[in-house]
């Protein structure tokens, strides 16, 4: 087995196809096919599966995938920290940031990275906790924001914020009195709600305060797509339970926005920067680690993040 095999393998499985995957590789698709059989002889199992449609892997064949692309973005830094000048910081960094957080800080982050280190090249991936989480075990990200401390057991976390949850409805709505700035839960239960599906992270955190009342949430849909949620929301077809950087979604959206805060709840959900253990953390990994912790730190001190306190 060589690093060819595995970037062929790994490019192979991502295009869906062999035909493709020769396209993007400018290798022969005969020779993609024997560099393939090489590979699972020598494996000992088949990793693909081949169909009139395409390509896909096999159970061992996604277990190769996954392991071949941390092995493959392990080299590809080693070779990027070996080439760099004295002095300097390069290299590709690959981030997770949920989706209301990219919201918040991902323009201002990306910004102060690119002006800051030039030779950075930042890889962020939008995703729900969950995923980032599994990414984060896989060794296929660097650093990631999430909710929980025990997200990812066995690696670093510094506490970064805390995000007050609030009631989110547009300017025009009139599910709410235009006078309320503040909801009891049970009022908030009554009104048609638009929420992450259960397997987001935050409705469970939604979930379990309004079970702890014994009450039931009247929920029109479930949306996992932020950017489609808050449009519905914005159309009149709900209300929705949200951190206030969801209303930065697409920049003007924030002004056409009511956050009305829990009366009786203290509803709130903590933020984590999670990073690799320090032995695999590169130079610009770290570097870019300092600048998204004072990234947030300037946004939540200078007013342009709320709803948030830094922990």
């Amino acid at each position: 087995m060589d690093l060819r095999q595995l970037k062929y393998f790994v490019q192979i499985v991502e295009s869906g196809s062999l035909a493709k995957a020769s396209r993007q590789l400018y290798v022969a698709q005969p020779a993609l096919s024997q560099h393939v059989a090489k590979l699972e002889a020598e494996v000992g199992k088949p990793l693909l599966i081949r169909t009139a449609k395409g390509v896909t892997p096999t159970e061992n064949g996604a277990a190769l995938h996954h392991h071949a692309r941390f092995m493959l973005r392990q080299l590809d830094q080693a070779l990027s920290i070996a080439r760099q000048e004295p002095g300097t910081v390069h290299g590709m960094v690959s981030v997770g940031l949920a989706a209301t957080t990219v919201c918040a800080v991902g323009v201002p982050f990306m910004r102060r990275v690119r002006e800051k280190y030039p030779g950075v090249v930042l890889n962020v991936v939008e995703g729900m906790s969950g995923h980032l989480a599994q990414m984060m075990r896989l060794g296929q990200l660097d650093l990631a924001i999430l909710f929980s401390r025990d997200a990812v057991p066995d690696l670093p976390a510094e506490p970064l914020v805390e995000e007050e949850l609030f009631v989110m409805l547009p300017d025009s709505s009139e599910l709410v009195a235009p006078r309320r700035i503040k909801l009891s839960c049970a009022e908030t239960a009554e009104l048609p709600l638009i929420l992450p599906t259960g397997i987001h992270g935050l409705r469970r955190r939604i979930s379990a305060e309004f079970e702890q009342r014994n009450l039931t949430t009247r929920v029109v849909a479930e949306i996992d797509s932020l950017s489609l949620l808050m449009t519905c929301v914005r159309d009149g077809m709900g209300a929705t339970i949200k951190p206030m950087a969801a209303a930065l979604l697409e920049g003007k959206m924030r002004e056409h926005w009511r956050t009305l805060a829990f009366s009786d709840a203290d509803m709130k959900r903590p933020n984590y920067l999670f990073s690799v253990v320090a032995d695999r953390l590169t130079p610009a990994a770290a570097a870019v680690r300092a600048e998204l912790r004072e990234t947030v730190k300037d946004l939540v001190v200078g007013g342009e993040w709320r709803g948030v306190n830094l922990i």
